[in-house]
C-alpha cells in the first residue's frame, strides 16, 4: 500500500491456514471478512474498498480510504501482518479476527481486528468505522503516536577524538569538525513520508550534509515513544542512544589538507590505498564536478595497455597538435612532444593521448572508466557521481577530448584520488569509506602488470615531467597533473588562457609501498603542475611523517 511514495507491504503467508470458515448461518459474513483481511494482508486496497457496504462507499472515496489505511500503517510503522487464529463468532454484527502486526518501531503487536458487517445478500459489505482501519482499535478510537529521538550519537575521528557530541554537536577540535561534520536540518518535505514510516517525530532534525548525513541512520539511535489507540497505550518503547561512530577522518591529515587549500575555493581528498579509508575531505573534495583534464590519462593508459595496443616503449611522432574527427587538439602552450608512451605521459602530451583514446575505442574506454567508478553512485552518501556519458563518445571528435579528460567527462577530487589509489594498490580499486570499522572492499580494475606500468609513468611525471613540484626529497612519488579547459566543454587540456583552466593533481607515496594517496582540484587556478601539485606534496609529506 502506498502513501506519498512510502510503501508498506503486509504479507500473510499463513492467512488461509489460520482462518476456518464453517458452513454456518453466518458463513456469508465470515467469508466476506476472510476475503477482506486477505486483501489487506496482501496490500490490495482497491479490493478492500470494493468490499465496503454501499453506505460506506457513498461516504468516502477509494482514494481517501487508501490514505486512511496506509496512514495508520505508517503511524504504526507496520511492515507485515498475519492472522493468528480462528475468526470468532459474530457479536452485534462485528466479526473479530486475531492478528499479529510486525512493526519497525514497536515490535510485534498481537491485537484483534474488529470488522463490522452490514447488509445482506448482494448488499452485504464491510462497514467502514475507525476500528476497521487498524487492529486493536475499538469504537471511534483513532490510531496515533508520540515519538521522540534520543540524544544523537557521537561522531569520532579515527583517533577517538569527538568530532560532534551531545545536543549541541560540540567538538574539542572545532576547526577540523567544522570542515567535515556537516549540519542538522529539519526533514525535507521530499523525505517526510520515509521518515514518518520509520517512526521519526515530525519536528526531528536529520543530517543534511557531511558526516552527519553519511551516518544519519547510525547516529539517530532508536526512536522511542508510545503507540496509542485513542488514549489507550497499545505499545511503548524507550528511546535508545546510538553507539559512537568512529570515522576514518584523521584530524592531523584534515588540518594539513585545509592548510594546503590556503583559503582558496578548492578541494583535496586523502585516502589510505590499503583500506579505502578517507583520512581527509577538505573544501569541495566530493561536492564539485569538473572535467578532470589529463589526470584522466591514467584511465586511457590502463585501457590501452590492457588491450595490448601499446607498451611503455611504443614511440609516437613529435607534434604540437593532433586532429581527431576533424577537431584539432593542441598541446599545452603548443609545445612539440611525443617519443615513447612513458615520455608522452610524463609531459602530458595531448597530441599522443587524444588519438590513442580513439584507437582504444569508445566501448573499451567507457568500460574501463566504469570499472574506475565512473557512471556509478559514490559509496559516500552525498558525494557527486562522476560521469562519462556514453552518448558523448559517439564520434572521434568527442572521444578524443574525453580521453584527455575534456569533453563531457566529469569528476570530483575524490573520484580521481580513487583512480590514483587503484594504481597504488596494484590495479584493485579501493571502495572509498568513512567508516573506520568497515571491512575494506576492492574492485579489480586491471592487472598488477598494467598497474605497475602506469605507476612507472606516474613516477616519471614527478621526477622529470609536469609534476616536479610534487617531488619529495628522498621519497619516490607517483602522480599526474591535469589542467582542464573550462571555457568550452570540449576544449583540449591547457588549450587557451590559463585563467580559464582548472588545476588538478593526484599522487601517492612512497613507491613501491604507498601509504597515502591525495587528489586536489583548484578551479580557475591555472596549471595543475603549478597550482595543485605543491598542495598535494604538502599533504603527502604530512602523511609520510605522521604515519
Amino acid at each position: 500500500m502506498t502513501r506519498r511514495g512510502s510503501i508498506v507491504v503486509l504479507a500473510a503467508a499463513s492467512f488461509a491456514a489460520g482462518v476456518i470458515v464453517a458452513d454456518r448461518p453466518n458463513h456469508g459474513a465470515e467469508h466476506l471478512v476472510t476475503r477482506y483481511v486477505a486483501a489487506w494482508t496482501h496490500g490490495r486496497v482497491a479490493a478492500m474498498y470494493a468490499m465496503l457496504d454501499p453506505v460506506s462507499k457513498a461516504r468516502v472515496s477509494e482514494r481517501r480510504f487508501a490514505a486512511e489505511v496506509t496512514g495508520d500503517a505508517d503511524t504504526a510503522t507496520a511492515t507485515a501482518m498475519r492472522v493468528t487464529g480462528k475468526i470468532r463468532d459474530p457479536s452485534h454484527g462485528v466479526i473479530a479476527v486475531p492478528v499479529a502486526v510486525k512493526t519497525r518501531l514497536w515490535g510485534t503487536l498481537h491485537e484483534t481486528l474488529r470488522v463490522p458487517v452490514a447488509g445482506s445478500g448482494s448488499s452485504l459489505g464491510v462497514q467502514l468505522t475507525p476500528a476497521v482501519l487498524f487492529p486493536g482499535l475499538r469504537g471511534s478510537e483513532r490510531l496515533n503516536r508520540h515519538t521522540v529521538l534520543p540524544t544523537r550519537g557521537t561522531l569520532l575521528a579515527s583517533d577517538g577524538t569527538p568530532l560532534a557530541e551531545g545536543p549541541d554537536r560540540s567538538s574539542p577540535i572545532p576547526a577540523v569538525a567544522g570542515q567535515i561534520v556537516g549540519t542538522l536540518e529539519p526533514i525535507p518535505k521530499t523525505d517526510a513520508a520515509h521518515y514518518t514510516a520509520i517512526g521519526y517525530p515530525p519536528d526531528a532534525k536529520i543530517g543534511s550534509d557531511g558526516l552527519e548525513h553519511v551516518f544519519q541512520s547510525r547516529l539517530a539511535g532508536q526512536v522511542g515513544g508510545k503507540l496509542l489507540a485513542g488514549k489507550r497505550v497499545l505499545a511503548r518503547v524507550k528511546p535508545v542512544k546510538a553507539r559512537p561512530v568512529r570515522t576514518t577522518i584523521d584530524p592531523g591529515m584534515e588540518t594539513a589538507a585545509v592548510q594546503a587549500l590556503a583559503g582558496q575555493y578548492a578541494g583535496i581528498a586523502v585516502m589510505n590505498p590499503r583500506t579505502g579509508g578517507l583520512e581527509a575531505l577538505a573544501g569541495i573534495a566530493f561536492s564539485a564536478l569538473q572535467p578532470p583534464g589529463s589526470t584522466m590519462k591514467i584511465v586511457t593508459s590502463v585501457a590501452a595497455l590492457q588491450a595490448h595496443l601499446v607498451t611503455l616503449n611504443t614511440t609516437f611522432p613529435d607534434a604540437t597538435e593532433s586532429t581527431v574527427g576533424g577537431y584539432t587538439l593542441q598541446n599545452a602552450g603548443g609545445e612539440d612532444c611525443g617519443g615513447t608512451l612513458l615520455n608522452a605521459f610524463a609531459v602530458s602530451c595531448n597530441s599522443v593521448f587524444a588519438p590513442l583514446g580513439v584507437k582504444v575505442g569508445a566501448k573499451r574506454f567507457l568500460q574501463t572508466a566504469q570499472r574506475f567508478g565512473f557512471n556509478h553512485p559514490s559509496s559516500i552518501p552525498g558525494a557527486l557521481e562522476p560521469s562519462v556519458p556514453p552518448k558523448s563518445l559517439d564520434n572521434d571528435a568527442e572521444l578524443g577530448p574525453s580521453a584527455i579528460g575534456q569533453g563531457l567527462v566529469q569528476a570530483t577530487p575524490l573520484t580521481m584520488t580513487d583512480v590514483a589509489a587503484t594504481i597504488a594498490d596494484g590495479g584493485r580499486r579501493p571502495i572509498p569509506t568513512l567508516d573506520a570499522d568497515a571491512k575494506p572492499r576492492f574492485v579489480r580494475v586491471t592487472t598488477p602488470q598494467v598497474a605497475s606500468e602506469v605507476q612507472q609513468m606516474m613516477e616519471a611525471v614527478v621526477s622529470e615531467g609536469t609534476g616536479t613540484a610534487a617531488a619529495i626529497p628522498g621519497v619516490v612519488v607517483a602522480g599526474k597533473t591535469g589542467t582542464s579547459q573550462i571555457e568550452n566543454g570540449s576544449g583540449s587540456d591547457t588549450q587557451g588562457s590559463l585563467q580559464n583552466t582548472d588545476a588538478w593533481f593526484v599522487g601517492y607515496a612512497p613507491v613501491p609501498s604507498p601509504r597515502v594517496v591525495a587528489g586536489a582540484l583548484f578551479p580557475n587556478a591555472g596549471s595543475g603542475g603549478d597550482a595543485a601539485a605543491p598542495s598535494v606534496r604538502d599533504v603527502l609529506e604530512y602523511g609520510l611523517s605522521n604515519k
